[in-house]
């Protein structure tokens, strides 16, 4: 589909910050906390940093600036707690699981205004991701009581197979900024789901968020040291990290971020050979075929590239130096948001092609045809996910085997649900989350053999 035809299918609207939120963020708001959470107590750090809301750059909240010392306070609580959550059955983990989901859905208006300020979403966008985040709870509170192990038939007659699932232990969680909800619960209900405990270390930009996360777990049941949150600046995050992936007392790593600093955490982990989950950074092709439905490719496109916006004016730069043309924005709104921006005369070369994007910007490659368009697409050392759009039913079957991601939307721009495993190949991670195999990230498989039976 070429440049024009895009421009002529939908427009770009320049939303001000003013338009992108409906409330005010006070201490009037029921979940909103500032100290870390350890051990099920509110804890305060030897000094604090700023949040800021990333519209207008004013400062919204002073959180504890929690060091070495608490992230290693929260691992011992975790670990001493672990021994007790995992003897709670199945359906009492559930139950506490489904009332958090609960408390999840009942506050969702407050937990929405504290994503859209420190995260910068609009309210629409930050109560979807509530409602996301909350599904997760709700999934992960049923696959609880579908963690089946297996009798295997042996191949002597005095003995028997026995292969069962037990926890990991406690779980390390570094989450990132840009969905401050939704990447805490899919990892944390999995994990409380599984009988471990967690650990979590948000983003320096969005710690609100997870402590908000952290009052409901307290009120839904969740017992001390099960559920910790450490919050903490970005100068601080380096040894902090380090704590969370070298104790001892830490079995498993689940970590969402870039490349670069999931192989720092797993060269941290591999001392200690910690199990390791990584969803790490993407670079999606999204690839329009002659045949696809043109309306619904754009409206792929708006969904599925048109979030979080801001941050690409570098990437901007750098394809425009080297020949190509905006076609329309391509300019810094107030704040830190971003015009939707399109660009023409893209190639591979370019750095928009290379590194993955967190902004409205849309860099359009033409191709000859899908051989050339796939060897566009699989040039990356990424494969989070792709997405392409064709009517051609033998096509879509090729190009969906085809591409090298973990994840493909066909004539689909949204694809997350917790239904489904969300993970990707080559250099985007390790392990899945969501579905039924993510709980599976913070489980062990123990072999028992039972000899010695008459037969």
């Amino acid at each position: 589909m070429s440049a024009q035809r895009l421009l002529r299918t939908r427009c770009f609207p320049r939303l001000p910050a003013a338009m992108l939120r409906r409330y005010s963020l006070d201490a009037s708001n029921p979940l909103l906390r500032t100290q870390g959470y350890v051990n099920g107590r509110w804890l305060s750090a030897a000094s604090d940093f700023p949040v800021v809301d990333p519209a207008t750059g004013d400062e919204i909240a002073r959180v504890s600036n929690c060091g070495p010392a608490e992230a290693k306070q929260a691992v011992d609580a975790a670990y001493e707690a672990f021994h007790s959550w995992k003897r709670n059955s199945a359906k009492e983990r559930s139950v506490v699981l489904r009332k958090w989901f609960d408390l999840m859905m009942l506050y969702k208006e407050e937990l929405a205004q504290i994503i859209t300020y420190e995260c910068g979403k609009p309210m629409s966008e930050s109560l979807g991701e509530v409602a996301y985040s909350a599904s997760f709870l709700e999934w992960f509170s049923e696959e609880a009581r579908r963690v089946y192990g297996d009798f295997v038939p042996s191949p002597a007659k005095d003995r028997k197979i026995l292969l069962l699932k037990q926890p990991v232990g406690v779980a390390s969680i570094i989450t990132p900024w840009n969905f401050p909800s939704a990447m805490i619960s899919r990892k944390a209900a999995a994990a409380l789901a599984a009988g471990c405990t967690v650990v979590v270390k948000p983003a320096e930009d969005t710690p609100l968020s997870a402590l908000a996360l952290a009052e409901l777990a307290e009120k839904a049941g969740v017992p001390p040291g099960v559920f910790n949150v450490v919050p903490c600046s970005r100068e601080t995050t380096p040894a902090v990290g380090e704590v969370l992936c070298t104790d001892p007392l830490v079995a498993k790593i689940s970590f969402t971020g870039s490349t670069a600093t999931g192989k720092v955490l797993l060269k941290m982990a591999a001392d200690t050979v910690k199990k390791a989950s990584m969803e790490l950074g993407g670079h999606a092709p999204f690839i329009v075929f002659d045949s696809a439905d043109v309306d619904q490719a754009v409206s792929g496109a708006m969904a599925s590239k048109f979030r979080n916006c801001g941050q690409v004016v570098k990437q901007i730069a750098d394809a425009v130096s080297r020949g190509a043309t905006v076609l329309k924005g391509g300019k810094r709104l107030e704040g830190s948001f971003m015009e939707p921006t399109l660009l023409s005369d893209v190639t591979t070369e370019m750095i928009c092609t290379k590194e993955e994007t967190f902004g409205p910007l849309l860099p359009v490659i033409r191709f000859n045809t899908e051989e050339e368009a796939l060897a566009i697409a699989n040039a990356s050392n990424v494969g989070l996910a792709g997405y392409f759009f064709s009517q051609d039913v033998s096509q879509i079957w090729r190009v969906m085997e085809a591409l090298e991601v973990g994840m493909v939307g066909v004539n689909e721009g949204l694809l997350s649900t917790p239904e489904a495993a969300f993970g990707g190949v080559k250099q985007s991670g390790l392990g899945v989350e969501g579905s039924k195999y993510g709980i599976d990230e913070y489980l062990e498989v123990k072999y028992m053999c039972f000899g010695g039976l008459k037969p």
